[in-house]
């Protein structure tokens, strides 16, 4: 095992002028952690997993593996395991044979590697495949392979860009309660790029949010989740409403909102919040949070539902409050209820976070 830094790395590319891929990022993995670059298409991850390979050198900046310099040396130096979108695996070859290219690389002797073989396909559950050909395997058992592949090589760092994102979704869910097992059972630390939320929260011990090139939040899936740093990420992250408030007061942890029909309620905040009386808050509320009542409840924000769709485990409306848009999602709801009724909404002051721009 062994930790991974990024210390204030930068990647531009010619074509692209002075618009940079990755901008300044700052990054420490801990040895034997699973950690997560997640945001959407084109925010820089796949361009920072890369630079970690060695398939990129930085435009600026240092990547460490424990106390090395690594940021210039080769991918064939940097004793790491990659498992492609594409798996990359070789059709004319062996399951077994696949497997074994990394120790062939690297000259162990037959017996171990057979060894070693044996062990990584027993981890990826497809002992006895040695033989088969790649075209004979599903989806999901491809994507076994590449992950021996990159396992036997007994790596210090495990790089895995969107490996699940070409299976179905009930394979994917599966396929990474089987990543997790396996790296939690090798020890082996990971750097995982997805842009899918739910893949990002299930798997992680720390996920880092980009967007545009830079890192805006780095946590626990919970913290990022309840606690989200800006507008961006509390959007990305599920779903959230983020709604612009009045300040009322502002404490260095605490500022109290007013809400729309004149409620005042008081909001956690980050210590740096830099809020001011008379100033406005961007407030983020989950719509699982939000309680569905009555127009005429004491203390529920009035709406009109404007939208309402029955996914099965909830519904989830679109309600407009004094011309705000907020999202519910709710498992109860009244028998009847349909587009243009008029309903109650009751925040929780205690699920409510104020997030920056």
């Amino acid at each position: 095992m062994i930790d991974v830094t990024l210390e204030s790395v930068s990647k531009r590319f010619p074509r692209a002028g002075d618009t940079a891929a990755v901008d300044d990022v700052d990054l420490r993995i801990g040895a034997g952690e699973f950690f997560t670059l997640l945001g959407p298409s084109g925010c820089g991850k796949t361009t920072t997993l890369r630079m970690v390979a060695g398939f990129y050198f930085p435009s600026s900046g240092r990547i460490r593996f424990g106390t090395e310099d690594v940021t210039n040396r080769p991918p064939n130096k940097r004793d790491t395991g990659m498992v492609f979108q594409n798996y990359a695996l070789f059709p004319h070859l062996s399951v077994a044979q696949n497997v074994a290219y990394g120790l062939k690389i690297r000259k162990v002797g037959r017996a171990e590697a057979k060894r070693r073989i044996d062990e990584a396909l027993g981890q990826v559950h497809l002992a006895g495949y040695g033989d088969r050909r790649i075209d004979q395997l599903s989806g999901g058992q491809q994507q076994r392979v590449a992950l021996a592949r990159a396992l036997v090589i007994r790596p210090r760092t495990l790089l895995l860009d969107e490996p699940l994102s070409n299976l179905d979704a009930k394979l994917r869910e599966e396929t990474r309660v089987e990543i997790r097992r396996i790296q939690k059972e090798s020890g082996t630390t990971a750097l995982y790029v997805t842009h899918d939320q739910a893949e990002a929260m299930a798997m992680s011990d720390r996920i880092a949010v980009m967007e545009s090139g830079r890192v805006r939040q780095v946590g626990t899936p919970q913290e990022i989740y309840h606690r989200p740093a800006t507008s961006f990420v509390a959007r990305f992250i599920g779903r959230s409403n983020v709604l612009s408030l009045p300040v009322v007061t502002a404490g260095p942890e605490r500022v109290t909102v007013a809400l729309p029909g004149g409620w005042e309620v008081p909001v956690a905040a980050p210590a740096e919040h830099g809020l001011r009386e008379g100033g406005t808050a961007l407030v983020s509320v989950r719509p699982e949070h939000i309680t569905l009542g009555s127009a005429t409840d004491e203390g529920a924000l009035p709406g009109r539902v404007t939208e309402l769709e029955f996914t099965g485990m909830a519904t989830n409306l679109l309600v407009d409050v004094a011309g705000e848009p907020v999202q519910v999602a709710a498992i109860d709801v009244p028998a009847g209820l349909a587009v243009g009724d008029q309903v109650g909404l009751r925040l929780p002051p205690e699920r409510m976070w104020v997030v920056g721009a």
